[in-house]
């Protein structure tokens, strides 16, 4: 089973899934942005967003299906993924290795995204990359609200303005875990 955890930049994923993992302890964590940081180390991403390159889309299939399949435990992945396509043609092979995912969105108003994002700093050693960080995050702001339209069917919104806590317990009881 996978517990996909999707949602703005600032929406709490991480957050959400390390309370998840305090409560779930045979669960595994996949965070597909890292694939995201070996292929730029590879190859040149031409639009800056690595969910652009298709081998990214294939890699984060292959291995969260393979995390599943190998280990036979709960996988959580945290990740922002709003591009209908890009979410589809996951989510459909991971279907079609027969795994069941569980999709989440953290619906969070963009006043508190802003804060939230504001609030971070990713590299606290450059102030300058930690600003480009921030910018860009704004930047996906509109994308990430407007996909709330446009997410699978059976996709659980949850209220991003809620507790980890809170949050987990709702996932939790959503999954039978």
């Amino acid at each position: 089973m996978i517990v996909w955890v999707n949602g703005a930049f600032g929406s709490g994923k991480s957050t959400l899934v390390e309370e998840l993992r305090a409560r779930w302890p045979e669960a595994l964590v996949f965070d597909p942005e890292m694939i995201g940081f070996v292929l730029r180390e590879i190859v040149e991403v031409p639009t800056g967003d690595f969910q652009d390159l298709r081998q990214w889309r294939r890699q984060v299939a292959n291995m969260a299906a393979g995390l599943a399949e190998e280990y036979q435990r709960p996988l959580l992945v945290p990740m922002t993924l709003v591009d209908p396509a890009y979410l589809g043609e996951i989510f459909d092979a991971l279907d079609g290795a027969g795994i069941n995912v569980h999709h989440f969105f953290l619906n969070v108003p963009e006043e508190v995204l802003l804060k939230r994002i504001d609030s971070r700093s990713l590299t606290p050693g450059d102030p300058d990359k930690d600003e480009r960080v921030r910018a860009w995050c704004k930047s996906r702001i509109p994308s990430c609200l407007a996909a709330v339209d446009s997410l699978p069917q059976d996709t659980v919104l949850l209220d991003g303005e809620l507790t980890p806590q809170e949050l987990a317990e709702a996932v939790l009881d959503h999954v039978g875990a």
